[in-house]
């Protein structure tokens, strides 16, 4: 009961995401193939809407619900980090037409075959972690 919120928040995270159509693999070919400013309509409003709700709870102090500080620690500025890491979620999310979330609403959907994906991004999660401590940071 005490994770109920969570769930009702996923789905209706999930409906948004299939009625907004961020789950169609058309959708995602039109945004590589910069043929639709569809996806990145949606990608820029997520990162406008993370500025301003981070500022707000760092102008604000805002507790978390558990009346917790929320702590927001700088981030640790690295051209390779970055570099590296986009260059291989671009191509899995190019080459499997979903990135992390969308591939849950895809099996809601009925297309299981989007669990092999679901497994290769946790297996090359744990594979990073795994692996963390060699690579260049």
């Amino acid at each position: 009961m005490k994770y109920l919120r969570f769930l009702v928040v996923g789905i209706l995270f999930g409906i948004v995401m299939a009625k907004a159509e961020i789950i169609s693999w058309y959708r995602i070919y039109e945004m590589f193939q910069f043929d639709a400013f569809h996806m990145y309509g949606v990608i820029g409003s997520a990162i406008l809407l993370g500025i301003l709700g981070i500022q707000y709870i760092k102008k604000n102090q805002i507790k978390s619900i558990e009346g917790e500080h929320i702590e927001i620690a700088p981030k640790n500025l690295s051209i390779t980090r970055y570099l590296a890491g986009g260059i291989i979620f671009g191509l899995g999310w190019a080459m499997t037409g979903a990135c992390p979330g969308p591939m849950f609403v895809l099996v809601g959907y009925g297309y299981y075959a989007i669990l092999i994906v679901i497994v290769g991004a946790l297996l090359g999660t744990f594979t990073y972690g795994l692996l963390r401590s060699k690579l260049p940071h």
